[in-house]
């Protein structure tokens, strides 16, 4: 009769293929038992947006199968998001993912809001913080209005304090200036004042457990990008560009910031990369294309992925339902959900492996 620990043992041959070991090292095999030839055993991956989910679990199943007198096998897939290098400002933060881009108007915001979702969306528990002090998107792009609560909440290392309670949409916590001031306001603050407000975004709002808290930063190298990295433990940035020669140049100075302040780089996101004509689908690069995968190679950087230019991108923008809740099939849903399934991938072997997942 076939053994629970000769399952284990099949099992494994199955290698995490990012981290090179196998699941049965890495603890992502658990539960297993046997009996009248079925197998039964919990797949547990280090995220629920895992872009080799299914190609586990075939492989965790081929193996079970191959092992004398197993006819069946049952595989209860979860996820549990590994630990990061969490500091004392948010203990029960797993990851801060920052998203940055040399200059505006690159997309940066919604790949952003669109990265959360999909998050959100494959079960982690998500914060999103809007860090852009003085032109703040994300209210208006998940489709959120409202002042923030105050409530007394218990700390993590105990007692208890007066903190903004986040506001939710899609399933993710958020908090932004855009909910502090009217849209008919401005933000009229030199650089101390805005550092302030992004540490008051830190650490007086009650962001409560997340497995990732992603941080929607302004364009540039300036106050907000030192004191993010300067503040909390970053898992890693990611770099937002368009194909242009210009963008890409900015992009450039981001990562070098980023790399000066020893915040690891995951990789470069080109958005924008090519219009696609919502009636005839014909794909034309009016940015150029392949820009942004050039530059990564250049700074030895791992390429994220290209998301085309739909005109529903926008509109999902404006109404306030990112494309990827309200347009899935869409080739930038499906672009942008790739996206976030490798950001998650690299903060899960940043953490297990507790090195760098960037440069």
């Amino acid at each position: 009769m076939p053994t629970a620990e000769q399952v284990i043992d099949a099992l494994r041959v199955v290698q995490d293929p990012d981290l090179h070991k196998d699941l049965v090292t890495l603890n992502m095999i658990r539960e297993v038992t046997v009996a009248d030839g079925l197998a039964r055993f919990a797949l547990v991956l280090t995220t629920g947006a895992c872009p080799v989910k299914q190609q586990l679990e075939d492989q965790c199943r081929a193996a079970a199968l191959g092992v004398d007198g197993i006819v069946r096998v049952e595989i209860t897939v979860s996820a549990e998001v590994p630990k990061g290098a969490m500091g004392a400002t948010l203990p029960g933060v797993r990851h801060i993912i920052g998203v940055g881009s040399g200059k505006g108007g690159v997309g940066k915001s919604t790949v952003t809001v669109n990265l959360a979702c999909v998050l959100a969306r494959s079960g982690a528990r998500v914060g999103l913080l809007d860090a852009d002090i003085y032109g703040p998107s994300v209210p208006t792009m998940m489709g959120v209005k409202g002042q923030p609560q105050i409530e007394t909440v218990e700390n993590p290392g105990g007692g208890a304090s007066r903190k903004m309670v986040p506001l939710i949409a899609h399933g993710v916590k958020l908090m932004s200036m855009g909910f502090i001031i009217s849209d008919q306001e401005a933000v009229v603050w030199r650089g101390p004042m805005a550092q302030g407000a992004l540490k008051q975004f830190l650490t007086d709002v009650a962001w409560g457990d997340l497995d990732y808290l992603l941080v929607d930063l302004p364009p540039g190298t300036g106050d907000i990008q030192m004191t993010l990295a300067s503040a909390v433990p970053l898992a890693g940035t990611v770099i937002v560009s368009t194909p242009q020669a210009v963008a890409l140049l900015d992009a450039r100075r981001s990562v070098a910031m980023f790399r000066k302040v020893s915040a690891p780089v995951f990789g470069i996101v080109e958005n924008m990369s090519g219009f696609v004509c919502p009636k005839c689908g014909h794909h034309e690069p009016i940015f150029g294309a392949g820009g942004a995968a050039e530059e990564a190679a250049a700074l030895d950087l791992p390429f994220l992925g290209a998301i085309p230019l739909e005109p529903g991108v926008r509109a999902a923008g404006d109404d306030g339902v990112p494309v990827v809740i309200s347009h899935p099939e869409s080739l930038s849903a499906k672009a942008l959900t790739a996206v976030a399934q490798r950001v998650a991938a690299r903060a899960s072997v940043a953490a297990m492996s507790g090195t760098s997942a960037g440069r």
